[in-house]
This record gives structure tokens, C-alpha cells and sequence, in this order.
């Protein structure tokens, strides 16, 4: 699966308009989700990031629907399926962990949100009108990838709970 965010295969299938539109984007604030959940994570941060990034691996090939336990018809119809570029973005203790091939990790040196913001704002400039979903629930980071253009989903789009 192409990773590159340019939505080319390199099969050769597909008309122009296809390979030309890029890979909706999937950030996903891994210190909000992994605390929407109190099973324990504050033990182990960098092992309960891990356990979120081998959560979202599946979700790069076939998108949102059927994540966290059921179909979601309130997310934008081009989430629920995929491919999907998945960025998981962690802080603190949990800066240690490694991306794989479906997740992308990134470790921000200081404010998650502020890296997320960059990270959205970064995707949208290269790529106007590329779809963008950042999972958060914190209430000040989903008006500032708002206000940038990307749709925003709750923990619970990724996580149980």
C-alpha cells in the first residue's frame, strides 16, 4: 500500500483524477485517545502508544467502518473506507515508539496539539482540499484543526470505551 500521501500505486489502474488525488489523512492524538480509557495506561505509556499503533494498522487498508465496534455513518464517507494515511502522534513517555508500515508515528518534542496543528496544516498546504480527520477529543485542538479545514472525530472513532 502507497504510504507517500500522492494516492499512486504504481499498478497503472485508475484514470488520471484517481492517481492524482491524494490519500485521505488519518492524525490521531495518541496521549487524548490512549487516556479516553482508564485500563490502566499510566503504568506503561510507551506500551499502551504501542497497543494504539497496532490498533490503527488496519485501519490504513480499510478505513473507519467497522473500527471500535461497529459501522459510523456519521464520519465523512471517504473515512470509512480506505486507504488511509494514519499518523499517530505521541508525547512524553511514549516518544519511543516506532512507526510501522500502516502507521506513521511522530513524537513531538514538546505540545502534541501544536505538532498535530503543524502536522495538518503541513498536509493541507501541500495538498489544498486533501481530506484530513484528527481523532482528539480536547475540545481546543479540534477548533484549531477546524479552522484549518480537517473534520474531527472523537477517541471513541478509534478506541472502544
Amino acid at each position: 500500500m502507497d504510504r507517500s500521501g500522492t494516492g499512486e500505486s504504481g499498478t497503472g489502474h485508475g484514470g488520471a483524477d484517481e492517481s492524482a488525488r491524494a490519500v485521505p489523512l488519518l492524525v490521531v492524538d495518541g496521549a487524548n485517545v490512549v487516556g479516553s480509557v482508564p485500563d490502566g495506561w499510566w503504568r506503561d505509556r510507551r506500551g499502551a502508544a504501542q497497543r494504539l499503533r497496532d490498533a490503527l494498522a488496519p485501519l490504513a487498508g480499510r478505513g473507519l467502518d467497522g473500527a471500535a465496534g461497529g459501522d459510523r455513518p456519521d464520519l465523512p464517507g471517504w473515512a470509512r473506507s480506505g486507504p488511509l494515511e494514519v499518523v499517530l502522534v505521541v508525547e512524553g513517555a511514549a516518544r519511543g515508539v516506532t512507526a510501522t508500515p500502516e502507521v506513521r508515528v511522530e513524537a513531538a518534542s514538546g505540545s502534541g496539539d501544536d505538532l498535530i496543528v503543524d502536522l495538518v496544516a503541513a498536509a493541507l498546504a501541500a495538498r489544498p482540499g486533501r481530506e484530513c480527520l484528527v481523532v482528539t477529543a480536547d475540545r481546543g485542538l479540534r477548533a484549531r484543526v477546524s479552522a484549518l479545514g480537517a473534520a474531527v472525530a472523537g477517541p471513541r472513532t478509534v478506541r472502544p470505551g
